[in-house]
This record gives C-alpha cells, sequence and structure tokens, in this order.
C-alpha cells in the first residue's frame, strides 16, 4: 500500500531525544502513534511534541503480511486475516475513518455443502452432521463418543459443553440462565455480553459431583482437562482435529477459552469480513497517516536491544537500538516506552535491565515473571497459486474451508481471480503440533520449489518472487495430502504455479497467536501488562495480553486503555461510547 510497509530500513541516527519512544510495527505500536497523534487530551492538553517508532525489521504490519501472486489481483493472507463486525474498533476503522482508502467486503465462509471434512479416513461433507439431524438419523464419525454426544458437530459440542458448565453452576446459572437456552437436541444458544463474560470468568465453578475437578474455578482449568471431563478422550480428540485449531484445544485457560469459542468459532451471529488488497491495508492506512505527521518519525531495520534509566539528562529512559543495517548500536532518550511486542519479542530483549531483572535482589522482576502467563501458538501458512480454480469440479467449493486432521489441517478457497481465471489457493493453515512437521522441510539447503509462468504470468514475475518459494519437498508433501483430503476426482488436482509460506514460530514472534494459561488471574494481568512497573512510563500492549488473543482488535483495545489511562487521551470521536475494551 505505501514504500513504508516493505522497504529498506530506515536507520535511526544518534542524537534523538523523543517524549514517546513506540517499539514495534505491528498494529498495536501503529494505532498508538495514530491515536497519540490525532486524538484528544483531557483537561485540554495537546500531544506529546515528538514520537518515534521503532520496527526492527524493514516491514511494518506485524503479523498482518498480505502477498499478491503474479497472475492474480487477489491477495493472500500469510497472516491474520478478517475481523468481525462485532469488534468495534477495527470495523469503525476500516468502514469509517479510512474508508476512502480501504474497501472492505465480506469474508466469505462457504456453504457446508461444499467444505469436506476428512478425519481418521472418513471422507465427509459439513453439512453431514445438519442432515443426520434433519432425518432424525445422528450422523456418526469414526469416533468412540459419548452416546449423548453422537451427532453433534464440532461447534456444537463445545456449545454443549460452554452451557453444560455453565448451567451447573448454581450462581451462574441463576445470575444469566435467561440468556442462554437448548434450542433443538443439538443447538444451543449463548448470548452473553463481553460484559456478561468478564463477570462470569473469574467466578464460574466446575460443579459436577465425582469429578477429580469439582468445585475448581474454570479459570484454574486446562481447557484439554475440562473437555476430556465432559467428553472423554475421544470427545476432545474429535473436538481437537474438527475444529481445524489445535489451538483451540490445548490446556489453555478454559474460562477464556469458553468465551472464545462461543464469541468466535460457534457463534451464531459471527460476520467476517476483510479488506480488499490484502488485510495488511489496515496497517498501512494507520502507517500513512503517522507518516504524515510533522512529530512523528518512523524508523524501520531498528532492533531495540534494551531499556536502561536515563542518566545525566532530564530524559527518563535510554533505548538501545541495533540498526539492521549495520554500524553501532545508537542510543535514544525517551520519556516514556510503549512495548507494542508480542511474548517472544520481549524475551529477546536483554534480560538483565531494569525491566526483567530487579535491581537490588537481583532476581526476575514481577514483568518477566509474567510474560510466561501468556502461551505461544505456533502457526504456519502454505500459500498456492494455480491456473483454475480445481476445487469448483465435483466439490463445487468456491470460498470456505475444508479441514482434516492431516498435518495441513485446513485449507481455504479463495476462488477466481475476477479478472482472469488464476486462482488462489490456502494449501495448509496450521498450528500447534503440526507446525513442528513442517518446520522439518525447512533445512537451510533444501531445493526450493520452481515456479513457471503462465499465460497470466510471465516469467520474469515469477522470478521475482523465486527466493520467497516453499521448499520442493514441502510443496510435494503439501500436494499429497491436498490429493487424499480431497479423495480420487475425475479429473487429477493439477500442481501450483507459485507457492509463498510463513512460518510464524519463528523469531522475533514465536508464533501466530496467544492463549492464556490456566489459573492466570487474567483480571489482574492484562492492566498490570499495561503498566507493569507502576513507578514507571513504561506500557507494554498488544494482542498477546488481550482478551481477544489472535485477533487485531485485542491489540487496538488494549492500546486504547492504555492511552486513555497512562496517557490521558479521550474517548475517540469515531468510536461508539460505551464499547467495551475488557478488563
Amino acid at each position: 500500500m505505501n514504500n513504508l510497509m516493505s522497504g529498506d530500513p530506515n536507520p535511526v541516527p544518534t542524537g534523538i531525544e523523543l517524549d514517546v519512544a513506540i517499539v514495534g510495527g505491528g498494529v498495536s505500536g501503529l494505532y498508538t502513534g495514530y491515536r497519540l497523534c490525532t486524538g484528544s487530551f483531557a483537561g485540554g492538553g495537546g500531544p506529546p511534541a515528538s514520537i518515534g517508532l521503532f520496527e526492527s525489521s524493514g516491514r511494518l504490519g506485524g503479523r498482518l503480511e498480505s502477498v499478491v501472486l503474479p497472475g492474480m489481483e487477489i491477495a493472500g493472507e500469510l497472516g491474520g486475516m478478517r475481523y468481525m463486525t462485532s469488534q468495534k474498533i477495527a470495523t469503525t476503522l476500516i468502514e469509517s475513518v479510512f474508508a476512502s482508502e480501504l474497501q472492505h467486503v465480506d469474508f466469505p465462509m462457504g456453504l457446508d455443502a461444499h467444505r469436506l471434512f476428512y478425519l481418521r479416513t472418513q471422507r465427509f461433507l459439513a453439512n453431514s452432521w445438519a442432515a443426520g439431524q434433519e432425518s432424525g438419523t445422528p450422523f456418526r464419525t469414526n469416533y468412540e463418543l459419548n452416546e449423548g454426544d453422537v451427532g453433534f458437530s464440532p461447534e456444537q459440542l463445545f456449545n454443549k459443553v460452554v452451557y453444560d458448565v455453565l448451567m451447573a453452576d448454581p450462581e451462574i446459572a441463576r445470575a444469566f440462565g435467561s440468556k442462554m437456552k437448548q434450542a433443538s437436541q443439538c443447538s444451543y444458544e449463548i448470548n452473553l455480553t463481553s460484559q456478561d463474560w468478564d463477570a462470569i470468568k473469574p467466578v464460574v465453578r466446575y460443579t459436577f459431583a465425582g469429578s477429580p475437578y469439582n468445585g475448581m474455578l474454570v479459570n484454574d482449568m486446562g481447557f484439554w482437562n475440562l473437555l476430556k471431563d465432559q467428553c472423554s478422550q475421544e470427545g476432545y480428540d474429535f473436538l481437537a482435529d474438527g475444529g481445524g485449531y489445535y489451538s483451540n484445544t490445548i490446556n489453555w485457560n478454559a474460562a477464556e477459552a469458553f468465551e472464545n469459542m462461543v464469541g468466535d468459532f460457534t457463534g451464531t451471529d459471527v460476520a467476517y469480513r476483510t479488506i480488499v488488497g490484502g488485510y495488511d491495508r489496515i496497517a498501512g492506512a494507520l502507517a500513512d497517516h503517522l507518516a504524515e505527521e510533522p512529530r512523528a518519525t518512523i524508523w524501520t531495520g531498528a532492533r531495540l536491544v534494551r531499556v536502561d534509566r536515563a542518566v545525566g539528562t532530564d530524559r527518563r529512559y535510554s533505548l538501545t537500538i541495533a540498526n539492521q543495517s549495520g554500524g553501532a548500536p545508537v542510543q535514544v532518550l525517551a520519556n516514556a516506552v510503549v512495548l507494542a511486542l508480542p511474548r517472544r519479542s520481549l524475551e529477546l530483549l536483554d534480560q538483565d535491565c531494569f525491566l526483567f531483572n530487579d535491581e537490588d535482589s537481583d532476581t526476575p522482576t514481577a514483568l518477566a515473571d509474567t510474560l510466561p502467563s501468556v502461551l505461544l501458538q505456533p502457526s504456519f501458512k502454505l500459500l498456492m497459486g494455480f491456473e483454475e480454480p480445481w476445487w469448483k469440479g465435483d466439490l463445487g467449493a468456491t470460498s470456505g474451508e475444508s479441514i482434516t486432521d492431516l498435518p495441513m489441517r485446513q485449507c481455504y478457497y479463495f476462488g477466481t481471480d475476477p479478472t482472469d481465471s488464476h486462482s488462489l489457493f490456502l494449501g495448509s493453515y496450521n498450528d500447534m503440533d503440526t507446525v513442528s512437521f513442517w518446520s522439518a522441510l525447512q533445512q537451510a539447503q533444501a531445493k526450493l520449489f520452481t515456479p513457471h509462468a503462465t499465460a497470466l504470468a510471465d516469467a520474469d514475475a515469477v522470478a521475482a518472487l523465486a527466493e520467497f518459494q516453499a521448499p520442493q519437498i514441502m510443496v510435494e508433501e503439501g500436494m499429497k495430502q491436498v490429493r487424499e483430503l480431497h479423495g480420487p476426482e475425475p479429473k487429477p488436482i493439477p500442481d501450483p504455479y507459485i507457492t509463498y509460506y510463513k512460518d510464524w514460530a519463528e523469531d522475533p514472534f514465536g508464533g501466530g497467536y496467544h492463549a492464556w494459561a490456566a489459573a492466570v488471574p487474567v483480571k489482574e494481568a492484562m492492566p498490570y501488562m499495561r503498566q507493569p512497573l507502576a513507578a514507571e512510563s513504561i506500557h507494554v500492549c498488544g494482542e498477546a495480553y488481550s482478551d481477544l488473543q489472535g485477533w487485531i482488535e485485542g491489540a487496538f483495545c488494549v492500546a486504547e486503555h492504555m492511552l486513555q489511562e497512562h496517557f490521558g487521551m479521550e474517548w475517540p470521536a469515531w468510536l461508539e461510547k460505551g464499547y467495551y475494551l475488557g478488563w
């Protein structure tokens, strides 16, 4: 979208002094800078006179990264790819504030009659559960489920678990039971607001006599532990495999998992949208506006090494910045520091500075101890470009995903480019343990896939992406699984003409998204991270320590909370009054 999104490094010169230093060029850092420059301050105060944003790579956007493959206009998403209309900051920025720059469209999820499941070598359409429920003959999979769970789709079974656990707690049932009901044998409606969830999550208890977990706070339980207790290990495997994301069913904070599953994956009113030209254009719009501000400067290829207290100056902090283009590290002075970084990036900073090591006792600070309160969730994507949309054949798919327990886990059909016949396909979208399956195919000496020219993609265009191709062995393995998932067809599935892949487990990200660990008091941890050292003007924001992990809305909400609490900013004029920002 702009030359800031990906370009040559912009080295940091010596002698820089700032009112606010923002570290991290993802959406939380860009949003923080944008709001500081354009928002209003309580008491009639003005914005900081000088703001600097430092991004370690040569690209802005963080875990939003869109690519357009030669021969196409459809953007492929290597990172985040959609937002929900219930997420008001993202929706309003995209559809109102930047409406003249960004064009939003629905993110189609496809029809169940045209999406596949392939689990334990059983291949069936995604509407098989609904068809069984309509006919009165429950659809059976190759999982030995508890008899009362047979015939439920993964989404329905998740909702059943949440409903049963919430309604088993007498206090929760009394206070919120009117907002939950069993609509039919396999359908449960849970209509809780974000405020409702925040009232429920710290106090709901697991109330099942005979269970080893009876009486425990759900917040203190692992989600795997809870699911196994409710559904058996077979039921757990069914939910983990059939849900598409292993990250949903790891042993993370069960109370947070409840809201996550109902609010995103199983809700009845979920509407997804994205941005024409690539989802990372929201980061581009923020970067463009920030770059136009005379009081703000963006430096790329600028890696933060450590933060120290400044000496011999009226500025409070000294940041050691290493320019990736070379040369000795430079010192940047600042009065406030915003670390808009995920967990792994924070861990990569020098840990012997006062942020992470207590100067008096030489022991880890509370901040250092709090970093692991969120779990890293590795994720991996393999994009493929095809000369025609072969999935429109017998399957008839035009959009949406198919799900398997093969290491590829999910594939997405993005249909045909509106201006030609070339088609984009997300050949693998996987997370957690399956990422290591693909990482093993990324040997340093691995031969890369050789893209080839087509009628619509000339040789120079595909050659320009040669260095970004997936290893040949990875493509071959991926296509083997794609063919197994889709089964024998009258017309064989062709090979792609080009690829692109991203492993988010690699540093400095450590994962594609995060999840709160079991037994973490999230209600306390979230505001703590926004100012972890009470006497210091140092703040942490981003998706990792939010209650909307995995979404840019989580990053926006944490940043907005921080700006209002610690920088005296007023509520944005463009944002719906009373929109809930979370704890």
